[in-house]
């Protein structure tokens, strides 16, 4: 077991290399690509939620997906470093468990495409370089401290410095809520949204989405189904906490927003002011029922009680949150 997680971490870091080197040996290949798939410019749309490399989805192949949802703006968020500590789970969870791209991959794109593309900041909360390399790409013009996918206690104190970093440069934390996987303590998180009123936080993922629900009572259930009863822990966060945001990226998100419809259109009215579009899928499609991303606007655009509404969740909330 243990050579099988040397040789995935030996894996995601070549990853990161060839990501990292292919974007300046393949520019010219790149241009072309760019003349060749134009972005679109209809109602502006801002993807909070995306990753380079995503389970080795090109770079090409990746900008396509982008345009082919309407996506005007993109934030790419970078996995920290490949290490074996406990935070990573001994190393399974590198690559933000998905083979992501760190910070020099996602900076470089952005580089690349300055138009289109945004980055965050990352770094795995348990080693010593951590708040180091945050910082660094922070002082570049990071966005946000993101994704924050590690086997933590959310209160832990290597967990506080980042939100102190976060509040020193002003800038979100988005954190992955995975029952006894990442971030753990969603039950007690209240008390760091207290502890850091000046912090914004963004809730993403699987424990996040099913605790819309106030009925949610078996917490290892990632995905629930059936009717939702307003008032459980991340309905009650968005409506208590000024400080306090839902990304309504990947699957979890899709799997709220669809499991009772009826609940959702007044979910997203009473917290219009609170949610934003991510897509967090890895397809290379870009459209239709294959594409996770696109079946979420999709679902946006239909729940929505208003135009105003769509428009705050899919591109307002997101560009005043992040100054963009």
């Amino acid at each position: 077991m243990k050579s099988s997680r040397r040789n995935f971490i030996k894996q995601n870091a070549k990853l990161g290399l060839s990501a990292a080197f292919s974007l300046s040996a393949g520019s010219s290949a790149l241009e072309k690509f760019s003349t060749q798939y134009p972005p679109l410019e209809n109602e502006p749309i801002i993807d909070i939620h995306q990753h380079a490399n995503y389970s080795g989805r090109a770079h090409d192949q990746f900008i396509a997906h982008q345009r082919k949802m309407g996506i005007s703006k993109t934030l790419l968020l970078p996995s920290g470093r490949p290490v074996v500590t406990a935070s990573t789970h001994e190393g399974f969870a590198n690559g933000l468990q998905a083979k992501a791209g760190g910070n020099e991959v996602c900076y470089a794109l952005t580089q690349q495409y300055p138009n289109e593309f945004y980055f965050g900041a990352n770094e795995v909360p348990d080693i010593p370089e951590a708040i180091g390399e945050i910082e660094k790409y922070l002082k570049l013009g990071a966005k946000v401290i993101a994704e924050s996918k590690f086997g933590v206690e959310c209160d832990a104190p290597e967990m506080q410095e980042i939100y102190s970093l976060a509040q020193e440069y002003d800038v979100p934390v988005l954190m992955h809520w995975q029952h006894e996987m990442y971030n753990y303590g969603f039950d007690r998180f209240y008390k760091m949204l207290e502890k850091y009123p000046r912090v914004n936080f963004i809730g993403h993922a699987q424990s996040w989405w099913a605790n819309i629900d106030k009925n949610h009572r078996d917490q290892s259930i990632l995905y629930p189904k059936g009717k939702v009863t307003a008032g459980g822990i991340t309905d009650s966060l968005l409506s208590d906490y000024p400080n306090m945001y839902g990304d309504m990226s990947a699957g979890s998100g899709l799997n709220a927003l669809l499991r009772d419809e009826e609940h959702a259109q007044i979910f997203l009215k009473r917290h219009q002011d609170k949610l934003l579009y991510g897509s967090d899928c890895n397809d290379g499609v870009g459209e239709g029922k294959e594409c996770q991303g696109a079946q979420t606007i999709a679902a946006i655009k239909r729940l929505s009680a208003s135009k105003s509404i769509e428009r705050k969740l899919l591109y307002e909330n997101a560009k005043k949150l992040f100054k963009l």
